[in-house]
């Protein structure tokens, strides 16, 4: 699979799961009471395009940063709908869950994944001497066996059947990170693991009698940002090609600007969540 290729599906499946910000955003604002959208529209472009100049200023502390932010947000949208409650323990339990998206390359694929650190402009001795000491001294495995102990407490935490999507994530992720590259591996996970369950979600949100119509409501109003991402992308990559080939562009394009992406997108979450539950 190229990364051509990758991008097409994160574009196409993985965006979409945060293309309704802007509907969300509009929330935000009335609980604000607030009306003009446009404010929401130039914070979140504005937070992005931050993200973007730090990464370039100190790719290496943006980096871990955007892991250890991924990490959280993984573990804590794969997993929420099955504990509708918040507390530090908690969150520590979506932390550990969801790092093993960032572990797991690290595991089967040490070199290959250090390959895509250094496409992403991290040329810093330290990090990588701080990353071959987490290796040599099995660090890495310890995450994992912490990772591991997570998934088991929140299988057991009120258990339901549904709770058996905890090991199908951790089988999974496990699974196509052993027999695939890393990019490839996430690319999987991140569409068909993490933003299809969350587009699943809104499609109900936006109507929970009829499926049919909430994805089709769902595709409209997700159509414009998805399609704006998209544009934005494929400008960055025909920028990046006059200094670095297609595919490393495609990767940079693809790590970076889910980075910037990312940040704005948890921010609206977090804000949203806390105002929602002081109204009610």
């Amino acid at each position: 699979m190229s990364p051509l290729f990758c991008l097409f599906l994160i574009l196409i499946i993985g965006v979409s799961h945060g293309s309704l910000d802007h509907v969300k955003g509009g929330k935000l604002l009335k609980i604000f009471k607030i009306e003009n959208i446009t404010l929401f529209y130039l914070s979140y472009i504005l937070l992005a395009v931050m993200v973007v100049t730090l990464w370039v200023l100190i790719p290496s502390i943006l980096l871990i940063i955007f892991l250890l932010v991924a990490s959280y947000h993984f573990g804590k949208e794969d997993t929420q709908f099955l504990h509708n409650y918040n507390s530090h323990f908690m969150g520590i339990l979506y932390f550990l869950k969801g790092s093993l998206v960032i572990l797991a390359p690290l595991y089967f694929h040490f070199d290959e994944t250090i390959a895509i650190f250094k496409l992403l402009l991290i040329d810093n001795e330290n990090f990588y001497s701080s990353l071959s000491f987490i290796e040599n001294n099995r660090l890495i495995d310890l995450g994992i066996i912490l990772s591991s102990i997570s998934s088991i407490i929140l299988f057991i935490k009120k258990f339901t059947f549904k709770n058996f999507s905890i090991f199908f994530d951790y089988f999974s992720i496990l699974i196509l990170n052993y027999y695939l590259s890393p990019l490839i591996a996430f690319t999987a996970y991140f569409c068909f693991l993490h933003s299809v369950r969350h587009s699943i979600t809104l499609i109900y949100e936006l109507d929970n009698t009829n499926i049919k119509k909430g994805l089709l409501i769902f595709i409209k109003k997700a159509m414009p940002l998805t399609i704006l991402t998209a544009i934005i992308c494929l400008v960055g990559i025909y920028l990046l090609n006059f200094k670095y080939d297609f595919d490393n562009s495609i990767i940079k394009v693809i790590f970076i600007g889910l980075a910037s992406l990312t940040f704005p997108h948890i921010l609206l979450e977090y804000l949203l969540d806390k105002n929602e539950k002081q109204r009610t």
